[in-house]
């Protein structure tokens, strides 16, 4: 069922900071800032040869990651992104297995343009795990 990693997402308080830090640090391709007002993040993508790391920074206070910024103040990996060829097939045979699908159940558009789920963490490992349509 899972595709190849599409990205890991890491939680941030400020995202200039963090972008310039991947970017004259350690060499990277930076995206531009996006605002995801649906999902409460501002979102930059760093491209990797194999993968990406998407960073996270609150859009509000109502933002998930606000939430995980107060029980994690220094940020740190918020979740995995792996991809699959049906999100809907996908989704079906992960309830159909006990596994806990976060929200309505339905998929959003994620930061790709794609649809995307997010599973309970409690039911990977500890891991918060995000699925989006290849």
């Amino acid at each position: 069922m899972l595709g190849r990693l599409n990205h890991v997402a890491i939680a941030v308080r400020n995202i200039a900071a963090a972008s310039k830090l991947y970017r004259d640090t350690l060499g990277a391709e930076v995206s531009e800032p996006e605002a995801l007002a649906e999902h409460g993040v501002t979102v930059v993508f760093i491209t990797l040869p194999n993968t990406k790391i998407e960073l996270l920074e609150p859009l509000g206070a109502d933002s998930p990651i606000a939430k995980f910024l107060e029980k994690n103040p220094d940020g740190g990996i918020h979740h995995v992104c792996y991809e699959v060829e049906d999100i809907l097939a996908a989704r079906d045979r992960l309830v159909n297995s006990g596994a806990r699908v976060l929200g309505s159940g339905e998929p959003k558009i994620g930061a790709h343009g794609k649809p995307v789920l997010f599973l309970h963490p409690k039911d990977f490992n500890g891991t918060l795990i995000e699925l989006e349509q290849a």
